[in-house]
């Protein structure tokens, strides 16, 4: 023990007549080969109201980086700094990279999602596929929050339009957020927020009727290629019909069953030719 320490002192009294510079220069120089930690933005609704939202996002076990209630004149409360990671995505994926808590900002909107009484039907009978009009539409004072926020998020981030997700697009097998009445056109139409397919793309691919010619396992890798996390089975499965629920919620969400068609097709190859070249 007595060794050790008279080391340790020698060592420091050799330190302290050293010539090594011994500072940290942190402006002189910068790496160009860096990028932001930040890859994605997240969007999910709480399931429950303002208070229990507020108490469970500060004092659980779960948490995001923003919040915006239903209170129109309340401001948008950030909860976590950008910089550190907040518990909002759980087991997730898309687009190559899993776990995206470590890679995302979580903005929880205050909305009951589904309503009640069609939730306990559904459930009773393990049915995964709800459609639109059983959830809650969010307030347009909400909607011009998040655009506000996601705006500010994405330019200073430098967030590409398809990594603007749900949270249901990165963990659908088990989250169906923020649902079918968010309003993802909406937001790319009018605050460029987000991915939206173009209407010509999608008639076309319509028209062509290429949706009968296609395989399985070639509709699914069209899945994979956007960035969902499909399997690869020859088989519309229940685990790949969530991925096509999750896929409808945000891009065709009038009508949202897990069953895969030509329109839903359409729209995903009029993505993939806009965003996935």
């Amino acid at each position: 023990m007595l060794k050790k320490i008279f080391t340790s002192l020698l060592f420091l009294t050799l330190l302290g007549c050293s010539s090594v510079n011994l500072s940290i220069d942190r402006d002189s120089y910068h790496a160009k080969g860096k990028n932001h930690r930040i890859k994605y933005i997240v969007l999910h609704y709480t399931a429950i109201n303002d208070v229990r939202s507020i108490r469970a996002l500060t004092r659980g076990n779960v948490s995001s980086h923003y919040l915006v209630t239903t209170d129109r004149k309340q401001p948008i409360y950030s909860l976590v700094p950008d910089n550190e990671r907040a518990w909002h995505a759980g087991f997730s994926s898309f687009n190559g990279r899993e776990n995206l808590n470590d890679t995302s900002i979580g903005i929880e909107i205050v909305n009951l999602g589904i309503r009640s009484d069609i939730l306990k039907k559904y459930e009773k009978e393990k049915n995964f596929f709800i459609p639109q009009y059983a959830y809650i539409p969010y307030s347009q004072s909400q909607i011009e929050k998040v655009a506000f926020l996601v705006n500010q998020l994405k330019y200073k981030y430098n967030i590409s339009p398809k990594d603007i997700v749900g949270h249901g697009d990165i963990a659908p097998q088990r989250k169906k957020d923020p649902g079918p009445f968010f309003p993802w056109e909406y937001l790319y139409r009018k605050y460029n927020i987000g991915a939206w397919y173009d209407y010509g793309d999608y008639r076309y691919f319509l028209s062509t009727d290429s949706y009968k010619s296609c395989s399985i396992e070639k509709i699914k890798s069209e899945f994979r290629k956007y960035g969902y996390d499909m399997n690869d089975t020859p088989e519309w499965d229940e685990e790949s019909r969530r991925v096509v629920y999750a896929f409808q919620c945000h891009f065709r969400p009038e009508k949202t069953n897990g069953i895969m068609d030509a329109q839903t097709f359409a729209i995903l190859k009029a993505l993939n030719k806009k965003y996935s070249n």
